[in-house]
């Protein structure tokens, strides 16, 4: 049988330069691009990207999976803030859970830890669920 599966991530997209919110935060992201780069297929982004906290750890509460990815950028609520009022970016929790039918159902509610965090930085939480038969 095939096991369910989830990973999520903390990403910052729009118009700003990747190595400003390393050096803002003090983070090291899990990856980046910059306007102008090259995708695989040879198209260019046109809009740069910072992304941190990739939890591919799946647990059944994936809200745990979330604190995980938020964990580093709890103490930055601050500095999340003035870089959405600087530049013109957006923050997103993605959560991308793949589920199969004959598995136990995951529960992806988020905490209020979560909750709060997301709030104070409006950050949207996004979930790209994948359900398999």
């Amino acid at each position: 049988m095939t096991e369910n599966s989830c990973y999520t991530y903390f990403k910052i997209t729009g118009n700003f330069d990747p190595d400003v919110v390393t050096e803002r935060l003090g983070l090291i992201p899990d990856r980046i691009w910059r306007i102008g780069d090259k995708r695989r297929n040879g198209t260019v982004y046109d809009f740069a990207l910072w992304e941190i906290g990739r939890c591919d750890d799946y647990d059944v509460l994936i809200e745990n999976q979330m604190h995980f990815t938020i964990d580093p950028l709890l103490d930055k609520v601050e500095a999340l803030n003035n870089l959405k009022n600087e530049f013109d970016v957006d923050f997103t929790l993605e959560i991308v859970p793949t589920v199969y039918s004959d598995n136990p159902s995951p529960c992806l509610a988020p905490s209020m830890k979560v909750i709060d965090f997301c709030h104070m930085t409006r950050t949207e939480i996004d979930i790209d669920l994948y359900v398999m038969g």
